[in-house]
């Protein structure tokens, strides 16, 4: 295995941990509690959603992996132009949105180390990522550790805003 997919694993486990600890003392009530923004900007993303947005994101990481086709998430409903609801029908249950955070996280590591190391050579196909994305060795770190970073450091200060302990 490269040092480049070894450091995407490292970062991608850590992540997990972290992911899990930051939701593990919440109820499904809290998941979609959303506190006011500062200075009455729109309220910030709740624990639902982010984690429903990050879990979209899994099968398209598995599919770039595989050097497959997918679907473009930015229409899903938990796509980067979905908002947030308070509406906890609206989402998975807790135990549900974790394990599919675990299951998915645990899928993609499993692929990776068993890829050739060439896979992160492989084109990215969606057309509108081909331009700033063009190879899985782009498009995977940004997925695997920038964009899931943000997120969980969005989770982390959504739970500041609720008076709930660092993890």
């Amino acid at each position: 295995m490269s040092i480049a997919i070894e450091g995407l694993l490292f970062g991608w486990k850590k992540n997990l941990d972290y992911g899990t600890k930051l939701v593990a003392d919440l109820t499904d009530e809290q998941m979609v509690t959303q506190p006011a923004g500062v200075k009455g900007e729109a309220p910030v993303n709740h624990p639902a959603w982010l984690l429903s947005h990050l879990n979209l994101y899994l099968p398209v990481m598995a599919a770039i992996i595989e050097g497959r086709d997918f679907n473009d998430p930015k229409q899903h409903r938990f796509g980067m132009l979905s908002k947030p609801e308070a509406d906890g029908d609206l989402y998975s249950s807790k135990d549900e949105l974790v394990e599919a955070f675990v299951l998915g996280h645990e899928h993609v590591e499993a692929m990776l180390r068993n890829a050739s190391d060439n896979v992160l050579e492989q084109p990215v196909l969606l057309p509108r990522w081909k331009e700033i994305m063009p190879k899985a060795g782009i498009a995977l770190p940004y997925l695997m550790l920038n964009h899931e970073n943000t997120h969980l450091g969005q989770l982390s200060a959504w739970r500041r805003m609720m008076g709930l302990p660092s993890v």
